[in-house]
C-alpha cells in the first residue's frame, strides 16, 4: 500500500494530461465532425472528392501512424510542433474524420420530406439546418457518438510515443524504474474508472434524450 501511495500522485499527473487531451480533442473534433458531414452534402465534384479522400486517409491509416508522421515527417518540410500541440491536431483531424461519417448517416436518416417542409416555411438554409435536421440528427447519432468517445479514452494512450507525459508514460516509467507491474495495474484501474465515467455520462443523455421513438 505505501508503494502505491508513492507512485500514485505521479499517475494522476499523468492521468490529468491524459484527461485534458481527452476534453480538447472532443470539443475540437464532434463541431469539426459535424460541418464536414454538412458540407459532404454539397454536391460539387472536387469537394466531395476532396473530403471522401480525407475521410478515407484518416480511416484508413492507423491512428498512431499519423501522429508520428505530424511529430516525426513534418518537420522535415519546415512544419515543426511540440508534442502536446502535435498529438491534438493528430487526433482531432482523425476523430473528425470518423464524427463525420456518423453525422453524415444521421443525416442521410433525415426523411427528404423534412426538408422540403422547410422550404414551404420559407426558412434558410442554415435556419434548417440549426432549427430541423441538426437536433433530430444529434439524436440518432448520440449512441454512436458516445461509443467513439469512449474509444478515444482508450486510443488517447498512444501519445506516449511523442514523449508526451499521460498516464500510460507515468505508469511505463515507475515500472521501468521499480522493476514491478503494479504502476501498469493501478493505470488499468484509471483507465477503467474514466471510460466508466464517461458510460454513466453517456447513458444519462441518452436517457434524456429518449423521446419521440
Amino acid at each position: 500500500m505505501s508503494y502505491i501511495l508513492e507512485i500514485l500522485p505521479s499517475l494522476l499527473d499523468g492521468a490529468k494530461v491524459t484527461i485534458e487531451i481527452f476534453f480538447i480533442v472532443i470539443i475540437l473534433s464532434i463541431p469539426l465532425g459535424a460541418v464536414l458531414a454538412f458540407l459532404m452534402q454539397i454536391k460539387f465534384k472536387p469537394l466531395e472528392w476532396l473530403l471522401t479522400l480525407y475521410v478515407w486517409v484518416m480511416r484508413g491509416t492507423p491512428l498512431l501512424l499519423q501522429l508520428i508522421f505530424l511529430y516525426y515527417v513534418l518537420p522535415n518540410i519546415g512544419i515543426v510542433m511540440d508534442r502536446l500541440p502535435a498529438a491534438i491536431v493528430a487526433f482531432t483531424l482523425n476523430y473528425a474524420a470518423y464524427f463525420a461519417e456518423i453525422f453524415r448517416g444521421g443525416i442521410a436518416a433525415i426523411p427528404k420530406g423534412q426538408y422540403e417542409a422547410a422550404k414551404v416555411l420559407k426558412l434558410s438554409p442554415f435556419q434548417t439546418i440549426f432549427y430541423v435536421i441538426l437536433p433530430q440528427v444529434f439524436k440518432i447519432v448520440l449512441p454512436s457518438v458516445f461509443n467513439e468517445t469512449i474509444n478515444l479514452v482508450k486510443d488517447s494512450s498512444l501519445v506516449y510515443v511523442l514523449g508526451v507525459g499521460d498516464l500510460l508514460l507515468a505508469s511505463k516509467t515507475a515500472a521501468n524504474r521499480d522493476a514491478s507491474l503494479a504502476p501498469m495495474f493501478i493505470a488499468g484501474a484509471l483507465y477503467l474508472l474514466m471510460i466508466g465515467v464517461v458510460t454513466i455520462i453517456s447513458r444519462q443523455t441518452e436517457k434524456k434524450f429518449d423521446y419521440y421513438k
